[in-house]
């Protein structure tokens, strides 16, 4: 125990995604691709859907928030901050935090939405923080989710074989251990919009029948400058981030990079001298879920998570946007309290 400002830590999490399966093979018979195609450039085999024409992302986002209250027994009354962070918000306002503070019952905060493309939920982490640190509020709920299938184009072979919907929340909480929150790095460069986006719906561009007719509603991206980017500024901000903390390779418990594409977090994870062993992947089995890729990984491997884990978050997005953070892990294994089980904080 020590006599600083409260550290800002995860102490539980859940996750949800919808019960539709994608196959590759089931793509094959939609767009020209094939399993091995998808595999060898992508390293993707499936990615999960949300059917269900009335559902959105507040729903599967309220369902990962109901899962953490039971699986941690926090009541909805306790939470002083309920942020969503993704790109899919249910509708332009009202912003889509509030809609699944409703859905959950969460009735005695305040909440906001954060889009930082696929960096969301990093940026969110780090936008939270000092709400912890500083006092200001004790239990903050962050939620990642995402239907990107509303956005997939699934006549585009280059972009339909890659985005799956899933979302997962923390709850994030103050202790006075050295754990949690220890450093960050952030960056955007907004000439990268060009390159990675969705052109109509917004101001700039409204819809029309005209842009729905040239299918500008959709995710577009140019694949071979996204990768290089990416690629390039998750190792190097990851690297920058062990360097300023006098971190070696055999320091680092485990790399948690944003599931964009098996290629670019091999090249993450080799760049920081890490084997495959410490960095978590499941982009074969869920695909890129944007901004709940990062909490979905610590969901499921969070049996794996020992207290005191030095953990760095990779993640790079649209815009473009990216960075990383250092954690050091506040508990033992999975966290259920609902269960009596817990590494305690």
């Amino acid at each position: 125990m020590n006599n600083s400002k409260p550290k800002a830590v995860i102490t539980g999490i859940a996750g949800y995604v919808p019960d539709y399966v994608l196959t590759n093979e089931e793509l094959a018979h939609m767009v020209d691709t094939t399993d091995e195609w998808i595999m060898t450039r992508i390293g993707i085999r499936e990615r999960r859907i949300l059917k269900d024409p009335k559902k959105g992302t507040s729903d599967i986002g309220a369902e990962a928030v109901k899962r953490l209250f039971e699986k941690t027994q926090t009541r909805p009354e306790e939470v002083d901050l309920l942020v969503w962070c993704g790109v899919s918000a249910d509708m332009i306002c009202p912003a889509t935090a509030n809609i699944i503070a409703d859905k959950a019952g969460v009735k005695n905060a305040f909440g906001f939405d954060i889009n930082a493309g696929c960096s969301s939920f990093l940026f969110a982490l780090i936008t939270l923080v000092p709400f912890i640190e500083t006092g200001r509020c004790k239990k903050i709920v962050l939620v990642g989710a995402e239907k990107l299938s509303a956005y997939v184009d699934y006549t585009d072979r280059a972009t339909c074989p890659l985005f799956g919907d899933g979302a997962a929340a923390v709850l994030i909480e103050p202790t006075e251990d050295n754990l949690g929150f220890m450093d960050s790095i952030a960056r955007v460069d907004g000439s990268g919009r060009k390159y990675l986006n969705i052109k109509a719906g917004g101001s700039l561009m409204p819809s029309t029948v005209e842009t729905i007719m040239r299918r500008q509603h959709y995710i577009y991206q140019e694949g071979q400058a996204v990768f290089k980017a990416a690629v390039s500024n998750m190792a190097d901000t990851s690297v920058e981030l062990m360097e300023r903390n006098g971190l070696a390779a055999d320091d680092i418990a485990w790399l948690i990079p944003h599931q964009a594409n098996l290629r670019i977090i091999s090249a993450t994870g080799n760049r920081m001298g890490l084997p495959k062993e410490k960095v978590m992947i499941n982009i074969d089995r869920y695909g890129n879920t944007s901004s709940a890729t990062v909490p979905l990984c610590l969901w499921d491997f969070e049996s794996q998570l020992k207290r005191g884990d030095n953990l760095i978050i990779a993640t790079f997005g649209a815009g473009y946007t990216w960075g990383a953070i250092y954690l050091k892990w506040a508990y033992d294994g999975i966290r259920d309290l609902s269960k009596g089980l817990t590494g305690g904080i």
